[in-house]
């Protein structure tokens, strides 16, 4: 037995001078003095060691990439020799499989391991078993692995160590083959505009030769090079300089004849060129003025006429992003969804300026930057004036029977997409639907849509892939023959074709020039990109057709696209008359005070105010529409300005005075405010596993504790995971948080602070560290393991070594238990009044020796009962004793008994004099 906290001790003496002292505690009397030594030994909290016989072996299998082809060769022999040499049957062999998730596996032959093998998550493989081990058992865990974690192995050591538990291992060694590799790139994490830079990169490999390496900025190649590897290791230095601000992704690869593992063979990084606060202006015009107000206010801008050429890198640094009248079709999907967080999470600023190509004209609704903008793009069924007549040509091809990640086949969400453009035309409007192979398919005539909707709609929805290609000319000539017989003045044909497999160009050309020339157009939506091989085509077909082209990767964009078409064409609207303008009076929410407005403007795109958001400026005409509103997202800020500032129906606007204060004040309220000094954060990624550190002063400690920060994460180039973490405080004024990231994941963060944020990123993973062999990670397993008791283990028979370690089991229960029934039956007693009997050396031998009467009767005689006799006085009634009967001692033919005078009545004062001495006494 062992006391784990013996200090405890200390009382018995104290308490037994407190007994010897204050008297009146009785604390000698038996259940007190019980209470009281059980109430001490709970505080000592005493633990029994027991043993324990039966043992379970935790056997960890590395299941990723680089470790695949040794596991699958020896798995089943292993799994044969662990159960051969099991001691006995009640203990238990229990097999995990780990690479990126960890899995737990019966002991069944069986098995294929369901999750990416592109890491080897041994840290997290470890902690799963210290979590599932049974504390009533031996336990032992044994890993087959390479020892090429790609997470680092920090406090596991103290885990094993605390939880007695020996980490056993065995390396998995691959056959010697020829390997080259890129070790590291090696680059600044920031830099100034026009700052010079040096940039390493590091080769390895197993076998002396020049190997060719290939550098990449941005998308566009650098150089290539040839790098020499002596002795195992070669090096590369280069220095670039930027003028851009933003960020900006490097990437080297090498491209070796005969390679192991090709997996190891590229790297990547950012590099942030930072410049200060600065606007990224989007716009179709090369002498934007809106760019010249802004730098003219002393604001840097970052000018983009060619928008498909934007990427995530270019929101690092920057406080605001401005859309001046450029189409959704022309801007990134990847830059479009980046812009939620960057707003919401990152505290940026948003605005969208009119144009014939904005809002919902410019494809816009239900975009992701639509929910950001403080105005509804749809047009409302009853400001509708012109009806539309629309044709939907569909791809139905073997290529679109192919199944996307989502789960729903190509098919299917083109299916869902050309039934949301349907539920969105009007009731006036007219469409037909064809699916096309090799022929073309009428899935639904030339109708009316108000009294056909829910008819077309599961039409469409039950167009399925059936092989064959898609004959583009074949589907347009049949769109065409139909929608040429609607008198609608407004007449749009919808293409939905795969960009790699678009068959049968035909006479396309005349056939699209007989579409203009009698008002039709044709917009087209490539599944693919623009490298595919028919990307050119289809894009002369929209070109020609003057309609819109759009490319998307992910099907699961396709309902979005033909949402975003359909409002362009059938419900949005640009008013290209001039109206007059109204003040709401609320521009004071945004600046000091009210803005002399202009009294008209030349056109503006009709939206709606949303729920929650404010228009300062109004049309006066029959919608009564927002011309200026503003909103808040997130801790970030949006704006809309319906009217062009900039080509045409901009010539009032241009000429208004106060049109640069306009423009100032906009874009200061929408850059928010600005951090205080003395905080400031930290990053750092070790293999796969990314550190964040915030830093601050003395200054910042009560904002802290007011208000503590918030870490927000994006992961994935389309921000597809979104997330907040919590915060490790490791001592005043540094709180740090680890999060797992994976290869090729961009990720972004935020640290908010109240109303500021501090936004960093973007970061990636450099490179595949499954495939980077980092010598480090082995002997950080071996010293855990030695740490632990373990060891390298070539002998699987040996394999069932039991730990050798104490395990004390408390009995605080029990204690607690008894300590309760003492507690409860010394109340009893004190409530009821009893005492326990007093024993003497005279009581004991009355008992042991038997009376004279008792030897005659064999049995003792019985007490009188009292009686209690009242007086005619009405005075308290007396004790006395009925009169003994006649022949025993004290009758009254007893002579003794006539001798005996009769007894007094007791006063009733003694009485209550008694009865209250008793209470003091505590008897």
């Amino acid at each position: 037995m062992k006391l784990e906290a013996p200090q405890f001790l200390i009382l018995i003496p104290l308490l037994a001078l407190a007994g010897w002292y204050f008297r009146r505690l009785k604390l000698w009397r038996p259940l007190r003095l019980a209470a009281v030594l059980t109430t001490i030994l709970a505080l000592c909290d005493p633990r029994f060691q027991r043993l324990r016989n039966q043992m379970d072996l935790w056997v960890l299998v590395d299941r990723s990439a680089s470790a695949q082809e040794m596991v699958d060769q020896g798995i089943d022999e292993w799994k044969k020799l662990l159960q051969n040499a099991k001691p006995g049957a009640a203990d238990r062999l229990r097999f995990v499989d780990y690479a990126s998730e960890v899995v737990t596996q019966n002991n069944a032959e069986t098995a294929l391991y369901p999750a990416s093998r592109g890491e080897t998550r041994t840290a997290l493989a470890l902690e799963d078993v210290l979590a599932l081990a049974d504390r009533d058992r031996h336990t032992r865990i044994l890993a087959f692995t390479d020892g090429y974690s790609t997470e680092p192995l920090g406090g596991i050591a103290e885990k094993l160590k605390s939880l007695e538990i020996p980490l056993d291992f065995r390396l998995l060694t691959a056959p010697q083959s020829v390997d080259w590799r890129v070790d590291r790139l090696e680059l600044p994490s920031r830099a100034q505009v026009g700052e010079p830079y040096v940039i390493d990169v590091a080769l390895a490999g197993n076998s002396d030769a020049e190997i060719p390496l290939v550098i990449v900025r941005d998308g566009q190649e650098l150089g290539k090079t040839l790098v020499k590897i002596a002795e195992g290791k070669g090096t590369f230095r280069f220095t670039d300089r930027l003028a851009s601000p933003g960020g900006h992704r490097y990437e080297v690869s090498i491209a070796p004849e005969k390679d192991a593992f090709p997996g190891n063979n590229r790297f990547e990084g950012w590099v942030d060129i930072v410049a200060g606060p600065r606007v990224v202006l989007l716009t179709k015009y090369p002498d934007d003025p809106v760019a010249a107000i802004l730098r003219a206010q002393g604001f840097l801008v970052e000018m983009h006429t060619d928008a498909s050429q934007l990427t995530v890198g270019n929101l690092a640094g920057a406080k605001n992003v401005i859309f001046n009248n450029v189409p959704a079709w022309e801007v990134p999907i990847e830059f479009l969804k980046a812009l939620d967080f960057f707003v919401t999470s990152q505290g940026g600023g948003l605005m969208m300026i009119g144009g014939k190509q904005s809002f919902g004209a410019g494809g816009y609704f239900e975009s992701p930057l639509d929910p950001l903008m403080p105005v509804a793009m749809e047009l409302r069924s009853e400001h509708r004036k012109l009806a539309v007549a629309m044709a939907i040509v569909m791809d139905r091809s073997g290529s679109m029977g192919m199944t996307v990640a989502s789960g729903h086949t190509k098919m299917a969400l083109a299916d869902e997409g050309a039934a949301r453009g349907v539920e969105l035309l009007g009731d006036q409007d007219l469409v037909t639907v064809y699916a096309v192979d090799s022929s073309a398919h009428e899935v639904a005539p030339l109708l009316q849509v108000g009294k056909s909707r829910s008819e077309l709609v599961k039409r469409i929805r039950g167009v399925e892939s059936t092989g064959g290609g898609i004959y583009v000319y074949t589907g347009l000539r049949a769109a065409w023959e139909s929608l040429k017989k609607a008198e609608y003045g407004q007449r749009h044909i919808i293409l939905f074709t795969d960009a790699a497999d678009s068959e049968e160009p035909g006479d396309y050309r005349n056939l699209i020039d007989d579409m203009t020339k009698n008002g039709a157009t044709i917009s087209v939506i490539g599944l693919g990109t623009k490298a595919d091989s028919d990307a050119a085509f289809i894009e002369d077909i929209a070109k020609r057709g003057k309609g819109r082209m759009f490319f998307t990767e992910d099907a699961a964009n396709l309902p979005n696209i033909f949402a975003q078409e359909t409002v362009s064409v059938a419900r949005s609207t640009f008013v290209e008359e001039a109206v007059s303008a109204l003040s709401t009076g609320t521009w004071h929410e945004i600046a000091n005070r009210d803005l002399d407005w202009l009294k008209q403007v030349d056109g503006y795109n009709l939206s709606y105010v949303r729920p929650g958001d404010a228009a300062a400026l109004v049309s006066t005409d029959e919608y009564k529409a927002p011309l200026v509103a503003y909103g808040r997202r997130g801790i970030g800020r949006s704006a809309a300005v319906s009217f062009p500032m900039g080509g045409d129906f901009s010539t009032k606007v241009r000429a208004w005075p106060k049109l640069g204060d306009f423009v100032q004040t906009a874009n200061r309220w929408l850059m928010g405010d600005p951090v205080p000094p003395g905080i400031g954060i930290r990053q750092t990624l070790d293999g796969s596993e990314l550190t964040l550190e915030l830093l601050y002063d003395d200054e910042w400690i009560e904002r802290i504790a007011a208000n503590p920060p918030r870490a927000f994460f994006s992961k994935g180039l389309h921000a597809e995971e979104t997330s907040e973490l919590t915060w490790e405080r490791l001592q005043p004024g540094h709180f740090t948080i680890r999060t797992p990231v994976k290869e090729g994941e961009v990720i972004r963060g935020a640290v908010q602070l109240g109303k500021v944020a501090l936004p960093f990123g973007p970061l990636v993973l450099g490179s595949s560290h499954e495939w980077a062999f980092d010598k480090e990670r082995v002997n950080e397993l071996r010293a855990i393991s030695s740490s632990s008791g373990g060891r390298e283990l070539l002998d699987l028979s040996k394999a069932w070594l039991r730990p050798v370690h104490r395990d004390y089991s408390g009995i605080l229960p029990w204690l607690a238990t008894a300590l309760l029934m003492l507690i409860l039956l010394e109340a009893l007693i004190t409530r009821t009044g009893w005492r326990m009997p007093e024993w003497s050396a005279a009581s004991l031998r009355r008992l042991a020796k038997p009376s004279k009467a008792r030897q005659k009767t064999g049995r003792l005689t019985a007490a009188p009962p009292v009686v209690e006799v009242a007086n005619e006085a009405g005075a308290a009634p007396s004790t006395q004793s009925p009169p003994p009967l006649s022949g025993t001692p004290g009758s009254p033919t007893d002579p003794a008994a006539k001798a005996t005078p009769p007894s007094r009545p007791e006063d009733p004062a003694q009485r209550q004099s008694r009865f209250s001495r008793a209470k003091k006494g505590g008897v």
